[in-house]
């Protein structure tokens, strides 16, 4: 049975804050399941929808024989030292949401993983939408007030069936000096959606993620976006990869990079691996302060009838637009607000309000730090 939700009020109200930014509702206001983990211990797990299971992984994988078919199959055991390490844990930890046939969210369940006091977090998560179904999941990754080093180690695989469809929004704010090494993939089958945003705009010592989509089925979709402030002293290495295996697959891949000092590797790569499928790859990034910004986009087509391409552009605030703002009577503090404010408020298609609303104050919230 799941634990007490009101476990999560016993944090303090700084740390509820900082898990507030990441999208965690503590009242479970606008949402339809939760799943709660402070380092290595499980503290809440519910659904509310009768179509849609929520539980720890240890649980499910013992609940349900057929699960271990989907345990470490997108996502292999020796892909690096980091799949290693979470795959030789004596139990794992993490969560399994499965979707039954045809059932659908109104409001996104939460997900919620707290890195407090032990060195290394881990967790292996697996995510199935059975045939029609539709999911929505936000992810809110955050280390306490107090916690000034560890590392995060997280595998997730997502299984999407055929017309079904899910959403997957992951929100960091860790610590200064915490590393963040997310290991995901997907699989996509015939007139499937995976929709994978992540918002990171809070310090970090290093975050160094690609997650795969694999896009299986006929006219299967994928898009990832990806809003991204990284300061002085932060090291994020992020990219996506989609392979279109299937015809009239397409896949797109989007991200807004500022950096203030910190260095920001942004990769992107596509392969059209089947007749008639089309993918884009897009990088913008501004460079507020000294730093670094390295797009490197790659798209390999295999066979005729595919449609690749990429675009990228990095640079600076154009003067002229402060100064345009400014002739319209904002001084030149708030000039330059607006236009990264803009910069960075990427409407994400298919989003649920819920939590474009969430994406929205993470970006008011870095605002008013000064970035």
């Amino acid at each position: 049975m799941p634990e007490d939700p009101g476990k999560m009020s016993e944090l303090s109200p700084e740390d509820r804050e900082r898990l507030t930014l990441t999208g965690l509702e503590v009242e479970m206001k606008n949402r339809e399941g939760s799943f709660f983990q402070v380092d290595q211990e499980i503290r809440q797990w519910t659904s509310l929808n009768e179509g849609i299971e929520v539980l720890p992984i240890h649980e499910a994988l013992r609940k349900y024989d057929w699960l271990s078919g989907y345990s470490w199959n997108l996502v292999k055991k020796d892909k690096d030292q980091y799949t290693k390490y979470v795959a030789d844990q004596p139990e794992p930890r993490g969560f399994v949401i499965i979707a039954r046939k045809g059932s659908k969210t109104i409001y996104p369940l939460q997900a919620c993983l707290f890195l407090a006091r032990t060195p290394v977090q881990h967790v292996h998560n697996i995510i199935i939408a059975e045939e029609g179904a539709e999911l929505h999941i936000i992810s809110g990754c955050a280390s306490a007030s107090y916690t000034k080093t560890g590392s995060h180690i997280g595998v997730s695989e997502f299984y999407v069936g055929r017309g079904a469809r899910i959403t997957s929004t992951m929100i960091h704010n860790w610590g200064e000096e915490i590393s963040v090494f997310p290991r995901s993939a997907a699989r996509v089958e015939e007139d499937g959606v995976f929709i994978s945003n992540y918002v990171c705009m809070q310090p970090v010592r290093k975050v160094q993620m690609a997650p795969f989509v694999e896009l299986a089925g006929r006219n299967a979709i994928a898009r990832f976006s990806s809003i991204i402030v990284c300061t002085q002293g932060s090291y994020m290495d992020l990219g996506s990869v989609a392979r279109l295996a299937a015809e009239g697959s397409s896949a797109e891949l989007v991200t807004r990079a500022i950096t203030t000092g910190g260095t920001i590797i942004s990769r992107g790569m596509i392969e059209g691996a089947a007749r008639h499928t089309k993918g884009h790859i897009e990088c913008r990034g501004l460079i507020l302060r000294d730093g670094v910004i390295h797009a490197i986009p790659e798209i390999k087509g295999n066979v005729v009838d595919t449609e690749l391409s990429h675009e990228a552009a990095v640079g600076k605030i154009a003067r002229d637009e402060i100064e345009y703002l400014m002739s319209r009577g904002l001084d030149e503090d708030v000039a330059t607000a607006t236009i990264i404010r803009g910069f960075l408020d990427v409407k994400i298609a298919g989003l649920p309000d819920a939590l474009q609303a969430q994406i929205d104050a993470a970006i008011d919230s870095a605002e008013k730090s000064g970035f």
